[in-house]
């Protein structure tokens, strides 16, 4: 079929590519996986028999005070399956344990009331005691150690007065940490804002193995399992998630091992080989990932992946919210060849809010020409060396006069934060 639909905010766009010279979508096989039980179902069974190590139940027996590492309002991972089964495991090793649940922002804004109820519902919210990690709250900031970046290691306070830290996430490819997930919950997680500009420094942002799908020498993924490790997270539950958000598979135990099981198991349903084309269209997924343009260049990596050199990438993406960071959005209005070579000579501990960022997009636009189809203000769009456009149909128009081309070849990405684009 030509007609494709294209997750937008908390709806769809959808185009009929009959009439373009359409080579194509880019999936994963994970959409088209069926899980035989429920998410909970899931769960229950991985911590069951968790990898490396003991159940939970017996990991807090004895234990005062339980911390609990749960994703922000940022991240679409189903915690409503996840955290109860938590806390029962908890409980039945350990009636009288003292839980907390500490949310993992990272330098995320502060999660409100009404979206921890999204995530967890009104039970947990009103009857668990839930700290919000503020990366910048210098003091319930604790130093444990120093990064292999050479960046200092500060975590939440909270975290470091836990007799057993664990954690809920979920694994999906990630642009340059290689899968997200595992050790992530603690950097940047419950890091301190000066502990994730070390790890996220233009060195390593530049890594070559640091991309998607990539694990073995990249040096993000080094520092944040170090990080992990020193902080003691001694336990966690993750899933992989189908479009619908929902889980599809769960993995639980020592957070090395669970981890790389779900990076296995996700390897052999995510990669695509890419279509070359001159037009790549892609999304970053819906709600909650296309919040705000910081948060789509991800998206824009998997085009990336696909676009002929010089063409031009067209990204679906809500940003109801904006740019989503202060700096992201000024830095990305200055002269973007000046801004990159600046960028690259920083040192590992001279790294700047939200540089990374800023250094994906400049190398994303230094390949192809972006054109936004949001709800961020045209003026923000332009401002930040993109192109504004409110409709598949519109944006494609732009890239045919951009290119001098009435007959492009086009390929689809429904989902690029789904996807791992790589050539065999």
């Amino acid at each position: 079929m030509s007609t494709v639909k294209f997750p937008y905010g908390k709806d769809f766009m959808e185009y009929d590519f009959s009439g373009e010279n359409f080579l194509g979508t880019l999936t994963s096989s994970l959409h088209g996986y069926e899980a035989t039980k429920s998410g909970e179902e899931l769960v229950r069974e991985a911590m069951k028999q968790p990898y490396g190590g003991k159940k939970l139940s017996e990991m807090a027996k004895g234990k005062k005070k339980i911390v609990i590492i749960a994703s922000d309002h940022t991240r679409p991972v189903p915690s409503k399956v996840i955290i109860p089964p938590m806390l029962e495991e908890i409980r039945a090793g350990n009636p009288d344990a003292d839980v907390t649940i500490l949310i993992a922002t990272g330098c995320h804004r502060y999660t409100t009331r009404d979206e921890l109820v999204a995530k967890f519902g009104e039970k947990i919210v009103n009857e668990e005691k839930i700290v919000v990690h503020v990366s910048t709250d210098s003091e319930n900031m604790v130093k444990i150690g120093t990064l292999p970046s050479g960046g200092a290691l500060l975590i939440n306070r909270v975290a470091t007065e836990a007799d057993l830290l664990v954690a809920e996430g979920f694994i999906e490819p990630h642009f340059f940490a290689g899968f997200s997930g595992g050790r992530k919950s603690v950097l940047p997680g419950i890091a301190a804002k000066e502990t994730v500009l070390a790890n996220h420094c233009a060195e390593f942002i530049a890594h070559p193995r640091a991309r998607t799908g990539i694990i073995a020498g990249n040096p993000i993924h080094e520092d944040m399992l170090f990080a992990a490790k020193c902080a003691g997270l001694a336990y966690v539950v993750n899933v992989v998630i189908d479009e619908k958000k929902q889980a599809i598979f769960a993995v639980a135990g020592e957070v090395e091992a669970a981890h790389a099981a779900g990076c296995d198991f996700l390897l052999g349903l995510c990669g695509a080989e890419p279509k070359w084309a001159d037009v790549v269209i892609s999304t970053n997924g819906g709600y909650p990932l296309d919040q705000n343009i910081y948060q789509s260049v991800k998206g824009m990596t998997a085009a990336e992946a696909s676009v002929n050199e010089g063409g031009v990438i067209i990204m679906l993406s809500s940003c109801a919210d904006g740019h989503g960071g202060e700096e992201f959005y000024r830095q990305m209005t200055l002269d973007t060849a000046a801004t990159e070579k600046e960028i690259l000579s920083r040192g590992r501990g001279e790294t700047l809010p939200d540089q990374w960022m800023t250094q994906i997009l400049i190398r994303i636009l230094k390949r192809a020409k972006v054109i936004l189809v949001s709800e961020a203000p045209e003026k923000m769009v332009r401002d930040m060396h993109m192109i504004p456009a409110h409709s598949i149909a519109e944006a494609l128009a732009l890239a045919k006069d951009i290119l001098g081309n009435e007959r492009p070849t086009v390929t689809a990405i429904p989902d690029g934060v789904s996807v791992m684009v790589v050539e065999k």
